[in-house]
């Protein structure tokens, strides 16, 4: 009865099932549909890999090469999503259909995209110099300490580099190589239109930075053009938006990059064992095990928190943002703490013919200053380097351990016994008003004061080791430093389209002037260290005459008139001319006005009739540009006659100083000259997945200004500004954008920049001062060595190594060296005639790829750069890579060298310390998580990221970081006395309330 029962249940049961399992059968048998279709562009060519998926599913397929497709669909009412890149996206909902013929169009918001320009902005298809734009999406992410550091490795032909871990510093930064031998290679920054520095506003501020390369894109910028040209847009509101709150904030923990392997404790005393001696005193075993490095390095945690408020309605908008950094060193006591504040106000009036901004950025900055007026001594790393690590850092009453040995100090006590603070405070107020009395006649007026004020404090107590070693009783220094600019602009932008045929003229007006003052106090001899640097006046120093006082100002002014015209026929034929006559007050009454032209040129190849078929171009733009910029160099009063207090002489039983000339003025002095050629192409093809930039430049700097040797008598000097210099440039730059994937779910992007770039020295002569050499040495190797690094030679590239060339070592462990008529000879019968070029200290070669991965709410940044074909003069080596010093080096220093000997001779420049400096760096990766917040009603974005900075090098330099100073005429010294680069990583949060 039961197995009856237990049957019956049991059939019951699986009839149940299968007719469950006939009903869902039957169910998606009639909710499936089977799709088939094809997806063309505009012109009727198929599309191949379109992205087809079932909207709301995980469903989906991609085209094939013939632009067909096939999907059987699992929803009731299914609607499919085509997209592909440089298309538009479209939606279809399907209903009964079973066969679809998709027409995508394309999507032209990559060309009408907006470019910012000199004094406006240009449709992106329409420009026709070389413009790179970097939007903040793409920028580089982590805790970075100035906004050139969000574009490193983005932009081709831009160099930036980071080689200092100093919290204050930041970025070095060159354009296209180095135009000039006596002014700077910084590209003029703009903020929102008006001239500041990469530090006047927060990175997490910026919205894009567009960056003008070629002398046709710069020459509206005249004298401040020539190393290029930064615009740093910050963000806003839009007219129309509600409240928003966006936060983002994150903690970075820093280390330092790589040491050096020298000697520790152990092995110190291994080589006293081993009968080393050093030939001094000051290596001999104290008994203590000191790591002095460690002593003076942390790892360094640092914050940042910036809060973004915007709102606007139809005519007003509001953008104001607070910023907060405290970044930690890694060297103790180090540190570099910012606030700063934005506000932006918009306002349109008579419906917005009249049309209105007020602006206001303040900053302030305080740092531990552990040096006079600089806010790290790194005559302190050099001492924890070659420290005796079997000294201890105290003597057993507590106080310093101190050797009385002259460059040879406790790096612990000078940093510990070292007060100090500079505190930077700044603020920038704009203003400016557009008014539009017709259609497309806009005049606008913009005034800028700008004010930054500097305080800084020094003191060393009366046990700082510099103090009683020289007898002191300690010393104090104060000083300040003011600069008040303001800066004015009017222009008249007129746009006109008649049928084919659009204008665009410009008209403007720039007046800037600056005035800039120090002061500074110093002091010794303090009854106490209670004031440190707060009661300078109560040291001893003063009463001996031993204190120190003096002030400065100075100023100057520039003016300009400028002009544009841009002219487009038919979306193919683009022109853009421009002037600007500028004067400024730096320079002689003859020469105080120049005039700078541009003017460039671009073929739309793509509208001719002959491509505009091919539906796998979207673009081919080719262009080309000449202008010329110049460099407003030197100081404000070279032109003029000064005078200067010297020497006390005896007069009427009192002594008086006398008034002397301050230099050999020169009338003559006037601009610098660079004119530039650049020609390129921009391309875009298969809708955008596959695109870039390709240009060519040279350019020629005349009139150079260089410190030009003359005799006395006739002049009262040795020496004169002139204008007598000319050098040029030559390069290549090639950017690739990519998209090789790109589904619903998964997109890969990215992309690879190229640029080389070759300098050559043409002159340093003119028909007015002619030289003796057709060279001169700069760069300085250090004591106790004490000689040049480098040359600058008419007809070589400036950058050159001069020294002397090291091909062997002989049994006395000297080196030997190969003179430049290829005789060997001991380097102790060497001399200055001996020496010859040994390489070159700027990278030829830069190469950056950027890669973005992003699938459903996740996101990886992964981006790596390298630079090629220089050469480092690794000065670390150079001074501790030898037995013979009478302090701690290097391990390797007891290595034979060429396999031979070791080193048995005295501390020599020599090529055998220069090493290849190519690297490859995996510079910055970032992962991360954005969290669905639908549900959410007060919050509309959480993303969480993690980011690591300078992560890992590739490179055979044995050095600390390949990555070296870069600037002036003696580049590529990795200097013993530095701020070692360190490695980050950052855990963020960004919301947006």
């Amino acid at each position: 009865m039961i197995n009856q029962l237990f049957l019956i249940k049991f059939i019951r049961r699986k009839s149940f099932l299968c007719f469950f399992l006939f009903f869902l059968v039957s169910y998606f048998a009639h909710s499936q549909i089977s799709l088939t279709g094809s997806v063309k562009d505009e012109n009727g060519m198929p599309i191949p890999g379109v992205s087809v998926i079932e909207k709301n599913t995980g469903n989906g397929t991609v085209t094939d090469f013939d632009g067909n497709f096939q999907l059987n669909t699992i929803s009731e009412n299914p609607v499919l999503t085509f997209s592909f890149v440089g298309y538009e996206t479209q939606e279809v909902n399907v209903s009964e259909q079973t066969n679809l013929n998709i027409i995508l169009k394309e999507d032209l918001s990559a060309l009408n995209e907006v470019v910012v320009i000199g004094y406006g902005t240009q449709k992106r298809a329409d420009v026709t110099s070389a413009v790179a734009t970097v939007k903040s999406e793409e920028f580089i992410q982590g805790n970075v300490n100035d906004a050139a550091q969000l574009i490193q490795g983005k932009v081709a032909g831009l160099s930036v580099s980071t080689p200092s871990g100093d919290p204050t510093q930041g970025a070095q930064i060159m354009l296209r190589g180095i135009s000039s031998i006596s002014g700077s290679s910084q590209p003029l920054i703009l903020i929102d239109g008006v001239p500041g520095n990469l530090q006047t506003v927060a990175p997490e501020d910026i919205a894009s930075i567009d960056v003008l390369k070629d002398g046709s894109a710069t020459a509206i910028y005249g004298t401040r053009g020539t190393n290029g040209v930064v615009i740093i847009t910050t963000k806003d509101a839009g007219m129309e938006i509600a409240p928003t709150i966006d936060y983002n904030g994150y903690m970075t923990l820093s280390q330092i990059n790589n040491k050096m392997d020298f000697l520790d404790a152990s092995e110190l005393r291994q080589k006293f064992d081993e009968g080393y001696t050093f030939n001094g005193s000051n290596v001999e075993d104290f008994g203590a095990n000191t790591d002095w490095l460690d002593e003076i390095t942390r790892d360094a945690l640092s914050q940042v928190h910036n809060l973004i408020f915007r709102g606007g309605n139809k005519t007003t908008n509001l953008t104001a943002s607070l910023n907060y950094r405290d970044n930690e060193g890694i060297f103790i006591k180090t540190n570099n703490k910012r606030y700063s504040a934005r506000i932006d106000v918009n306002h349109n009036m008579f419906e917005n013919k009249l049309k209105s901004n007020f602006n206001i950025i303040t900053s302030e900055q305080e740092f531990f200053a552990g040096g006079d007026g600089a806010s790290f001594n790194p005559y302190v790393y050099r001492q924890a380097l070659i420290r005796n690590p079997t000294e201890p850092v105290k003597n057993e009453d507590g106080t310093w351990y101190e050797r009385d040995v002259y460059f040879y100090d406790n790096p612990v006590a000078y940093l510990e016994e070292t007060d100090g603070k500079n505190r930077y405070r700044n603020l920038r107020v704009t203003g400016s008003l557009s008014y539009e009395p017709i259609e497309d006649l806009v005049i606008q007026g913009l005034y800028t004061r700008k004010g930054n004020y500097n305080i800084r404090g020094f003191y060393q107590t009366k046990n700082h080791v510099s103090t009683t070693k020289n007898g002191l009783e300690g010393y104090a220094s104060r000083g300040t430093d003011d600069y008040i600019g303001n800066y004015g602009q009017i222009t008249i932008d007129y746009k006109k389209n008649w049928g084919d045929h659009k204008f665009t003229a410009l008209g403007g007006y720039n007046y800037e002037d600056n005035t800039y003052e120090g002061f500074y106090a110093t002091n010794r001899n303090f009854p106490t260290d209670a004031y440190t640097y707060n009661n300078i006046g109560i040291g001893q120093g003063l009463p001996l005459g031993e204190a120190g006082m003096g002030s400065s100002k100075s100023s100057d002014k520039l003016i300009a008139f400028f002009s544009r015209l841009t002219y487009n026929y038919a979306d193919k034929y683009l022109l853009m001319a421009s002037i600007r006559h500028e004067g400024s007050s730096r320079f002689g009454a003859e020469n105080k006005w120049g005039s700078f032209p541009g003017i460039s040129a671009g073929w739309r190849m793509n509208e001719e009739e002959f491509l505009k078929d091919i539906s796998w171009i979207d673009n081919i733009k080719l262009r080309a540009g000449f202008g010329v910029t110049g460099i407003n160099a030197g100081s404000s009063y070279q032109s003029l006659s000064s005078l200067n207090y010297d020497s006390y002489f005896l007069y009427n039983n009192r002594w008086i100083r006398e008034l002397i000339p301050a230099r050999n003025p020169n009338p003559d002095l006037r601009w610098e000259k660079k004119e530039e050629f650049n020609a390129g192409v921009d391309f875009s093809f298969f809708g955008g997945r596959l695109g870039g930039a390709l240009d060519y430049y040279n350019r020629t700097t005349k009139d150079a200004l260089y410190d030009y040797d003359v005799p006395v008598p006739p002049y009262l000097y040795g020496s004169i500004t002139a204008n007598v210099a000319q050098l040029k440039n030559e390069g290549f730059e090639a950017l690739i954008n990519f998209v090789p994937v790109q589904t619903e779910d998964f997109q890969w992007s990215g992309n690879m920049t190229y640029s080389t770039n070759r300098n050559e020295l043409l002159s340093i002569s003119n028909d007015q001062f002619e030289t003796t050499n057709d060279f001169f040495y700069t760069g300085y190797v250090g004591e106790p060595i004490q000689i040049s690094s480098h040359i600058v030679q008419v007809g070589e590239s400036i950058g050159n190594f001069y020294g002397l060339k090291s091909v062997d070592i002989n049994e006395d462990g000297v080196f030997m060296i190969e003179t430049p008529d290829g005789e060997i000879i001991p380097a102790t019968e060497s001399d200055a005639s001996d020496r010859q070029i040994l390489g070159n200290g700027l990278p030829e070669h830069y190469v950056s790829w950027n890669n973005t991965f992003n699938y459903k709410n996740w996101d990886l940044n992964v981006n790596m750069r390298g630079a090629f074909g220089y050469q480092i003069l690794n000065s670390q080596r150079m001074f501790y890579e030898n037995p013979t010093v009478g302090y701690n080096v290097l391990d390797t220093a007891f290595d034979e060298i060429y396999g031979k000997a070791v080193l048995a001779d005295v501390q020599r420049y020599v090529s055998h310390y220069l090493e290849d400096g190519d690297f490859w760096k995996i510079d910055n990766i970032t992962l991360g998580y954005t969290f669905n917040t639908e549900n959410i009603d007060f919050l509309q974005n959480l993303r969480l990221y993690a980011t690591g900075l300078n992560l890992i090098t590739i490179t055979g330099y044995e050095g600390i970081d390949p990555e070296v100073n870069r600037s002036g005429l003696a580049p590529g010294i990795d200097s013993r006395d530095k701020y070692p680069t360190n490695r980050s990583f950052t855990l963020g949060v960004n919301l947006t309330f």
